[in-house]
């Protein structure tokens, strides 16, 4: 390798692994039909899109974006349009956990396809085990998975962004055993805003500053940064650089908070769409309340317009709703629904949506039948 080598070489790495296209590649897997062609997983009431297989990405379908624009596209490339059938998706997530499990005792469930492992002690080494836990899901489960090792949980992100997005790394990248030239070039090839939390809106502002890349972001003033932006960046910095600020949380009772949310492909006025969305967001913050056995007692939704488009008339609103402790998908999404339409307001163009749970409490997770999944017909 060239270069030398990390400063915290000496440190077990951490891992994240994350299932490729996770609610579609679930489709295709009980579909084989479905293989190799573009497939969109809906939201509730087949709103918006959710999901995308690699194909659909490739023609450039985003997230979020209501299904109804979509159809002129999807009959041009013969897009296949499935209901979400988060039964399904809970049950593969179920198994992939639990196969995880068996590689590490601290184990942190970040979401339904995501999964922190410490692998200090993993033999024959770290990076074997990540080859093994790659071979293994794909063996026991038929599901793709891209596996990150870096020694702050920053890192391992970033290392299993670039598992994914690099042939080279054939699904497993031990960015831990790098030189410091290997990674800092890797950091280099990477836009800022591919850094865990940094995102689009940050990224903006961060480029407007002259640093355009993770390795930008690496090299900056964790004092600059801290000033000009929160304290959140100042630790991503920090671990970008080798520093450990985000342990792994193992156990249910360690989140204080659980959020779903996510920007839109393209702006939304309309008050469906963004029902649809905000079900959907409920949704997955529910499943990701019974995986950790938990119940919640309050729920916030929250929308925001575009900052930079100064042209439009700009809001960002929020609200909460407290409820009886619980982790029922229908009483969650039927109480976002209510604070959505509270803070909701016609005339402006929503560029994202949230749900926040929130007084999280141990509880007894639940075990929902499957219901049938329909290929929606375009």
């Amino acid at each position: 390798m060239g270069g030398g080598p990390l400063d915290h070489s000496s440190r077990m790495p951490i891992a994240l692994i994350d299932c490729n296209n996770f609610y579609a590649s679930c489709e295709q897997l009980f579909q084989p039909v479905l293989l190799g062609k573009p497939v969109v997983v809906l939201s509730n009431n087949d709103g918006c899109v959710v999901a995308r297989s690699a194909e659909a990405r490739a023609l450039g379908i985003p997230m979020a974006a209501p299904w109804h624009t979509l159809k002129d596209l999807a009959r041009r490339h013969c897009v296949v349009a499935l209901s979400s059938n988060y039964a399904l998706y809970g049950d593969m997530s179920a198994r992939v956990m639990r196969i995880l499990s068996q590689f590490s005792p601290l184990q942190e469930v970040y979401s339904i396809d995501e999964c922190f492992l410490d692998l200090a002690g993993a033999q024959p080494s770290p990076t074997a085990c990540g080859r093994a836990i790659h071979t293994e899901i794909k063996r026991l489960t038929g599901l793709a998975v891209g596996v990150g090792l870096g020694t702050t949980k920053t890192l391992a992100k970033f290392a299993n962004h670039c598992a994914k997005k690099r042939l080279e790394f054939g699904g497993v990248c031990p960015l831990f055993e790098m030189s410091t030239v290997e990674a800092d070039r890797l950091l280099a090839w990477a836009p800022v805003r591919d850094i865990w939390g940094v995102g689009i809106r940050l990224a903006t502002r961060l480029e407007s500053m002259g640093i355009r890349t993770a390795l930008d972001l690496k090299r900056a003033a964790p004092s600059r940064i801290r000033a000009a932006f929160s304290v959140t960046l100042e630790r991503t910095v920090r671990e970008l650089n080798g520093e450990v600020c985000l342990g792994l949380m193992a156990g249910p009772g360690a989140r204080k908070q659980i959020l779903s949310s996510r920007s839109f492909g393209q702006l939304i006025s309309d008050l469906p769409p963004l029902e649809e969305a905000v079900v959907s967001y409920a949704t997955r913050a529910a499943e990701k309340l019974r995986q950790q056995g938990l119940l919640t007692g309050n729920i916030g939704v929250f929308l925001r317009t575009n900052p930079f488009r100064t042209d439009l008339p700009q809001e960002d609103r929020s609200l909460s709703l407290t409820l009886h402790p619980t982790d029922d998908t229908r009483i969650i999404a039927q109480a976002a629904l209510k604070t959505l339409r509270e803070i909701y307001r016609p005339g402006f163009a929503y560029q994202k949506a949230g749900v926040l749970l929130a007084d999280l409490v141990l509880g007894v997770c639940r075990t929902f039948r499957p219901h049938h999944v329909k290929i929606a017909a375009l």
